[in-house]
């Protein structure tokens, strides 16, 4: 075998069974490697942001990676947003990012990077391979750490030379480390600060202490102690709807969000860190948990939060099963009435169909629709966990080839969405049972409040217009169809009722913009 047959062979027999890509003439060995592997499926991504993006929401839904491959420096930098989320959602990736033969390097051709250095600040683990057997060797290992607890990215740098030399051969799967485990002195310190502790308590939950199994745990612990069940507020993959355990999410801006903590004398955290403010704000505080409060880490993002959460929970002698589940829940929407976020969230939560996925980028209308479909059928909901928009639409398409066999919806802000519109054209090729959302306002909204909330008086025309989207409008409905994916428009809840329940019934990609 060459490298890159050797290294994909590798790959495959870890278990990586997708590969999303966007290549370059430096990766044509490994674009043929793939196509001599059975049983890895390659899917094409027209911008390298939706390349990681889906790869992120694949690693989200399957908890287990696929590969990314991209090209040279240049092709790895274009992806580095998502990779951002990505990594802050602790998913796992593998990325191949193709590099110039090693004897190519010293002439300095115009697509010379330092690849390896590209990838560091939004990679865990980074390796430039040696040769050509060490290639395969590097696949084994980056699949190891990939898989490392809750998930890392990996990133391979393979240069070209290495690629196309016989001479290599598969090698055998590295075992992932099992994951950590929370100290015996952590479940008792936090079991007796919940027990002794006589103010207001809450467990806060990151990470996969918002899987369904942790939730049930964190639900017998709040049933034993009063404690309240608070979430981080972009979340990996939080399981909600009815008959699950609710969370409360903290709000998004920050002095809100201590508000909202601000009566707690007692925070256990499990699989996060302490809640600080997204953003430094003028005679505004950076941390939000309540000054003088008792603070517990249970577990940390990297140790196994359901152990964690039941061995507290039994430590407590919590009740076999939880007090208090989400109750379905509707809201009442005239038909008839202009479209707003309240009535798109009124009728998600009538028809957001069971075990359905939502990736959610919805931005300012966003976080009106999440409260609105907490009693919804129980889902999956998929957030913008690093903030770095423009990840909505990839995470869609990686969760829909993760989940084939579950409804996908995309809920996506306008602006947003404009990172990234390449991926409706990879929803049409793929034939991904996707339905996207787009919330047109016309506008960066988020901006237009926050520039308000860093103390800019009066902005005038040349900064309102930065934040505008309306010169000229965009027509999304005629960017879905241009990329081959059937689109409508609606401007009213009855309209947008009539369409979503039109493209939920049907197979394949859908998109809906929803005028708001």
């Amino acid at each position: 075998m060459n490298g890159a047959e050797a290294f994909v062979g590798t790959l495959k027999a870890c278990g990586v069974e997708v590969c999303f890509a966007n290549p370059g003439t430096s990766e044509m060995q490994l674009v043929g490697a793939i196509d001599k592997q059975d049983g890895m499926r390659a899917i094409l991504g027209l911008f390298e942001g939706v390349v990681t993006g889906a790869a992120d929401g694949y690693g989200r839904m399957a908890d287990k990676p696929a590969v990314t491959l991209l090209h040279l420096g240049p092709g790895l930098g274009n992806g580095l947003a998502n990779l951002h989320n990505a990594r802050r959602a602790a998913s796992p990736v593998i990325n191949m990012v193709g590099d110039h033969a090693t004897y190519h390097l010293h002439y300095d051709a115009p697509l010379t990077s330092d690849a390896a250095g590209v990838a560091r600040p939004m990679s865990d683990w980074v390796r430039v391979s040696k040769s050509e057997r060490d290639l395969a060797q590097a696949g084994a290992e980056a699949f190891a750490v990939a898989q490392s607890y809750p998930g890392k990215i990996a990133t391979v740098v393979v240069p070209a030379d290495h690629a196309w030399t016989e001479g290599s051969a598969i090698v055998a799967p590295q075992l992932a480390a099992a994951p950590a485990k929370a100290p015996a002195e952590a479940i008792e310190a936090a079991a007796a600060a919940l027990r002794d502790g006589t103010g207001p308590k809450a467990l806060f939950l990151g990470g996969r202490a918002l899987r369904e199994d942790a939730l049930v745990q964190a639900g017998r612990i709040a049933a034993a102690t009063g404690a309240r069940i608070v979430c981080e507020t972009f979340a990996a993959r939080l399981h909600r709807g009815a008959g699950r355990v609710p969370v409360e999410r903290l709000p998004y801006f920050g002095e809100q969000a201590a508000a909202f903590l601000a009566d707690l004398e007692t925070i256990v955290f499990c699989g996060c860190e302490p809640p600080v403010s997204f953003f430094a704000y003028p005679g505004k505080p950076s941390w939000l948990s309540p000054e003088g409060a008792n603070l517990v880490r249970l577990a940390s993002l990297r140790e196994d939060a359901p152990a964690a959460l039941t061995g507290l929970a039994d430590a407590l002698g919590a009740p076999s099963q939880p007090a208090n589940v989400q109750q379905s829940a509707s809201f009442p929407a005239d038909d008839a009435d202009k479209l707003a976020p309240a009535g798109v969230g009124a009728v998600l939560s009538a028809l957001i169909p069971e075990n359905a996925i939502i990736s959610d980028e919805g931005a300012t209308a966003g976080l009106a629709i999440f409260g609105m479909t907490a009693g919804a059928k129980a889902h999956d909901w998929l957030m913008l966990t690093g903030g770095a928009i423009g990840q909505g639409l990839p995470l869609a398409v990686g969760a829909a080839v993760a989940c084939p066999d579950r409804k996908v919806l995309a809920l996506q802000a306008d602006g947003g969405g404009m990172y990234t519109p390449q991926a409706l054209w990879t929803m049409a090729r793929e034939k991904l049972d996707v339905v996207t959302v787009i919330l047109n306002n016309g506008s960066y909204a988020i901006l237009n409040i926050e520039l308000m909330r860093v103390g800019v008086q009066n902005p005038g025309p040349k900064a309102l217009s930065m934040l505008d989207l309306r010169n000229p409008s965009l027509d999304w409905c005629s960017l879905s169809e241009g990329m081959g994916v059937p689109a409508e428009r609606a401007t009213t809840v009855g309209e947008f009722r009539k369409a979503l329940a039109g493209a939920l019934a049907a197979k394949g990609p859908r998109l809906i913009e929803a005028m708001i």
